[in-house]
């Protein structure tokens, strides 16, 4: 499915369009551009979405762990390579972003990193955090933040659902580098 452009678009639409939903050159990115084929569920997912990645009680390190280990085990091209870019700017090394890759095993992840992609994992293959996972985020985190960790995972995976089932391509200058 083909992103829409921004005179393709109605005017409710467009303005969604001016709220960081962007490239650098003004066209809406393709996730935003291609669900503006259904505006009414665009305009309905985005405060969602705002809230997990701009509004969340997670250190953005944390939520782009989850995003990312989300975005692998879903072979999300798209939304792995755009929070490969976020996640730079969010304290974790390029290496580390690889190492998501390996998973909450990988030699080198703390305690509370291989947690949270345990957490990401054990949502992904059975629809709950695992024990293990739980206790060691909730010996570090709020409720608020636990919730957080459920929904970031929940709503990258209808993300991951999205991108994939309607083939929305990289953006201009987003590496392909999920490596799968």
């Amino acid at each position: 499915m083909a992103p829409l452009g921004i005179d393709e678009v109605d005017d409710e639409t467009r303005q969604l369009f001016g709220r960081g939903m962007t490239a650098p050159d003004g066209s809406p990115l393709n996730i935003f551009g291609t669900l503006a084929h259904h505006p009414k569920f665009l305009k309905r997912w985005m405060p969602f979405a705002a809230h997990v990645l701009s509004k969340s009680t997670l250190p953005a390190r944390d939520r782009e762990l989850l995003i990312l280990r989300t975005g692998f085990r879903c072979a999300s091209r798209y939304e792995w390579g755009q929070h490969a870019v976020i996640a730079l700017g969010c304290d974790i090394s390029a290496e580390e972003i690889e190492r998501v890759k390996a998973g909450p095993d990988a030699a080198g992840w703390s305690t509370h990193d291989a947690a949270l992609l345990q957490a990401a994992d054990d949502l992904h293959d059975d629809a709950r955090v695992g024990d293990a996972a739980w206790a060691t985020l909730a010996s570090a985190y709020s409720d608020e933040q636990l919730i957080d960790v459920v929904g970031a995972v929940g709503n990258y995976h209808l993300v991951a659902f999205l991108l994939n089932s309607l083939g929305v391509q990289l953006d201009e200058g987003v590496a392909d580098s999920l490596g799968r």
